[in-house]
């Protein structure tokens, strides 16, 4: 589709939009993971329990900003932020679509993600990855973020990565 752009706009948490994404983001990351490791998809029940124990509730304003990114219409992934303190955010559920890859989605969501996190007050972003997920790790190298030491200990984690956001 020649000259179609992205549009990156706010979202609920809790919405049918964001529900949606979630699920696709979470069950591509969970069967990715059980694939590499233990050669199967993830269990349905289990699928179920971490879809629904992870709500985004954090990324609602004042503290946090859920994005989703519509391509032609479509919504095509999502990026959310939110503060860990008064001046540092977290960069999460960052996702697009397998089929909307390589259109240019992903850095504007990163861009409107930092834009989030200026306008809650932060100065820095930090995130984590997993090593499995490679294509994440070059794009937040490409953005210029830097790989760091541990932030947290998330079980999954294995890169964490943080950026100074410029004053805007």
């Amino acid at each position: 589709m020649t000259g179609v752009t992205w549009t990156i706009t706010p979202e609920p948490y809790d919405s049918p939009v964001a529900a949606a994404l979630w699920r696709a983001y979470y069950t591509e990351v969970s069967d990715r993971w059980y694939l590499l490791h233990e050669g199967h998809r993830t269990d349905p029940g289990e699928l179920e329990r971490e879809i629904a124990a992870g709500t985004g509730s954090e990324l609602t304003p004042p503290g946090g900003q859920l994005l989703v990114g519509w391509y032609a219409g479509e919504p095509g992934g999502t990026a959310g932020v939110r503060l860990l303190d008064p001046r540092t955010a977290e960069l999460t559920r960052v996702f697009v679509h397998e089929h909307l890859r390589g259109r240019g989605g992903a850095p504007l969501l990163v861009a409107a993600a930092e834009d989030a996190a200026r306008g809650l007050g932060a100065r820095r972003i930090v995130l984590d990855t997993r090593s499995d997920l490679v294509e994440a790790r070059a794009l937040y190298a490409r953005l210029g973020y830097t790989e760091t030491g541990p932030h947290n200990d998330a079980p999954y984690a294995g890169h964490w990565f943080r950026k100074e956001l410029a004053v805007t």
